[in-house]
């Protein structure tokens, strides 16, 4: 490639050092990348200040006005021309780099914004008279009196003015908005103290408040941006080991979504995005949901400032751990812990689903005058009654009709969540009465997941049985990739894998888990190699071996079309009360439906 092809000139240029303006622009770029990035930099400033109270008011979609307004300690007159200086900041004193406990430290947000838009910032502290200073496309004007109670103002108009050409890649204005939304939600979980709220002033005036969230305690927040239906439906999480402590709310499997919309993650209250906790989170669901499905989750993870590396983006929105390992595994076992606690339990929304499915007949409202007497009611039966079937049957009409019962010596229904099975439909259906209501089973998943349990705990406790190899695969590596393997070379062992150093740049595959059959051993070592290239563990031998006990759980489970005797029924509802995970079957969808009284009777109009 020449450097024509490259579009870089032969000529030798002088080097240069930018102007400030110029670096600012730059600078921008990384860490003003939509709207939605300035308000983020914006609220994080204030939650640094100390605010309780912050105000967000974004119009079309941030890139026409921002307006942030808290009621932190401000800033002083003398330091307003210094905050909008490159790495200015009053978080950081430059000696220690690792130990960071603000949100903002490398002081590059203010002066970007101000590169790149009309910027301008009010503030008061508490023992001075209020000043402001504005800066436009980086030309700064003095520092002028102004009206302010307390605390800061910083308002962005028109960005990324100065660059126009920037403005062609932002989304639409509703697109732009719902990434702010996203923003504040993120920040308004990490400091459930502060009390926030969001307008959309496109039309001008007040506008329109699109969220809103009073001051409270972690709990109250999360129901304010999750909504209720995710409290109800997700399991407390708290854990520690080696000094990192990890608590939040995980969501029930049945309680999944189609994309990772409702996964926020925090490192020492600073939301993050990071590929190691994203990736344990699904690891720790990977038996539990199909592919296509994401958890639900908030968790705080919470350990030493000098044991994670908050310096690795402007943006500041990843993190590296120095024992990522140890972080993971936290995660990992913490909430499979909790999701097996769960036992049988689905997330109220599959019932919710189902009463909103059912679609009962058009039924006029009774009022309570128009009720008739019970001596009017029994008269009018018996009058309505079929000849001969008020003799056969005299006073019919005050009687109990019972419910038929499958199990002559059915156990109280008050003694098991899942009830007593009272009938068989359709060759897969179970309908069980509860002590409240009613539950419906799907037969053939809740076995499916049964004996899957069943199947993984039995290979637990004796092992992976490996299958030599006749001839061993000889896979050709580069020399890091060689050591790699080698030094997981112990636990893919314990999995069935036997590989051992073929000379200096190859490995031999001596055996692979009986299990996976006539397998390829050289594509399951690159498979392998590949997920420890990219996360640093590596589960792929572990989750083939899952998929293939979910299958011969699959084909060994009851079939549908099969009729059940009571006593098998009942003997399933127990089981599955006493069985991890088996509210969903192995795919994640609801093994069972549970319906109460009071709702089938509303669906009635009772």
């Amino acid at each position: 490639m020449t450097h024509l092809d490259r579009n870089i000139s032969s000529e030798r240029r002088a080097i240069r050092q930018l102007d400030a303006r110029a670096s600012n622009r730059i600078a921008a770029g990384e860490v003003v990348e939509r709207p939605a990035s300035a308000v983020k930099e914006l609220v994080e400033n204030a939650l640094d200040a100390g605010a309780t109270r912050i105000e967000i008011a974004v119009a079309e979609g941030g890139k026409t006005l921002i307006r942030v307004t808290d009621d932190g300690h401000g800033i002083p007159k003398d330091e307003l021309a210094l905050a909008l200086s490159r790495h200015a900041t009053s978080k950081l004193d430059g000696d220690d780099l690792i130990n960071i406990r603000s949100f903002g430290f490398r002081g590059e947000a203010l002066p970007s914004i101000g590169a790149v838009a009309r910027l301008r910032i009010a503030s008061r502290t508490a023992d001075a008279e209020a000043w402001e200073i504005r800066v436009s496309g980086g030309t700064m004007e003095p520092v002028a009196p102004c009206t302010l109670r307390s605390g800061t103002v910083v308002e962005v108009r028109d960005l990324f003015h100065a660059t126009p050409a920037r403005l062609k890649f932002l989304r639409t204005d509703r697109a732009e908005m719902q990434a702010i939304s996203e923003v504040i939600k993120r920040l308004s979980l990490a400091a459930p103290a502060v009390s926030f709220t969001l307008r959309d002033v496109s039309g001008g005036g007040e506008g329109r408040v699109t969220f809103s969230a009073e001051r409270g305690d972690a709990a109250s927040r999360m129901e304010a941006v999750l909504g209720r239906d995710f409290r109800a439906n997700a399991l407390e999480i708290e854990a520690e080991r080696e000094g990192i402590r990890l608590t939040g709310f995980a969501a029930l499997p049945t309680y999944s979504r189609g994309a990772a919309v409702t996964q926020f993650l925090f490192v020492n209250g600073r939301p993050v995005r990071d590929k190691v906790l994203v990736g344990a989170l699904r690891a720790a669901y990977a038996d539990v949901l199909s592919r296509d499905r994401h958890p639900a989750a908030v968790l705080f993870l919470t350990c030493p400032p000098e044991r994670v590396d908050v310096n690795v983006h402007p943006a500041k929105t990843e993190v590296r751990f120095r024992e990522p390992g140890l972080a993971r595994g936290l995660i990992v076992s913490a909430l499979k812990h909790a999701l097996a606690g769960a036992g049988h339990r689905a997330s109220s929304t599959v019932s919710d689903a189902t009463l909103g499915a059912i679609r009962p007949g058009p039924t006029a409202p009774v009022y309570q005058m128009d009720r008739p007497s019970l001596g009017a009611r029994t008269a009018s039966y018996q009058a309505q009654a079929p000849e001969g079937f008020a003799e056969a049957a005299p006073g019919w009409s005050s009687a109990r009709v019972e419910p038929e019962v499958i199990d002559e010596t059915p156990e109280a229904p008050a003694e098991h969540p899942l009830g007593v099975a009272r009938a068989h439909l359709h060759e897969n259906w179970i309908v069980a009465q509860t002590a409240d209501g009613m539950v419906l089973v799907d037969a053939h998943a809740a076995h499916e997941r049964l004996v899957y349990e069943r199947l993984k705990t039995q290979y637990a406790e004796r092992g992976v049985a490996s299958q030599a190899l006749l001839i061993p695969d000889i896979v050709e590596l580069s020399t890091s990739d060689r050591d790699r393997l080698l030094a997981v070379a112990e636990g893919l062992a314990a999995l069935g894998l036997a590989i051992e150093p073929f000379g200096p740049s190859a490995i031999a595959v001596q055996s692979i888990p009986a299990l996976l059959g006539q397998a390829d051993g050289a594509a399951i070592l690159r498979d392998v190699l590949d997920e420890l290239v990219d996360k640093g563990e590596t589960r792929a031998i572990a989750e083939r071996i899952d998929a293939i006990l979910s299958r011969v759980a699959c084909h060994g489970s009851v079939r549908t079309g099969r009729r059940m005797q009571a006593e098998e029924m009942n003997a399933l509802l127990r089981e599955m009360e006493a069985t991890p995970f088996s509210g969903q079957c192995n795919h994640g969808r609801p093994t069972y439906v549970e319906l109460k009284l009071s709702d089938i009777e509303r669906l009635f109009g009772r």
